[in-house]
């Protein structure tokens, strides 16, 4: 569910990078997603 979320957000455009990178590495910390998703994430705001 976190990893569905952040991802449509990244994908609209209607974030703030450094605020988003901030609640990715919340959410991995957290285990709320996974390495995988962590890194997919991160390249998508590229």
């Amino acid at each position: 569910m976190t990893y569905t979320y952040c991802k449509k957000i990244i994908q609209s455009g209607n974030y703030e990078k450094e605020d988003m990178q901030d609640k990715l590495d919340i959410f991995l910390l957290n285990n709320r997603i996974s390495q995988e998703q962590y890194s997919e994430l991160k390249e998508l705001m590229k």
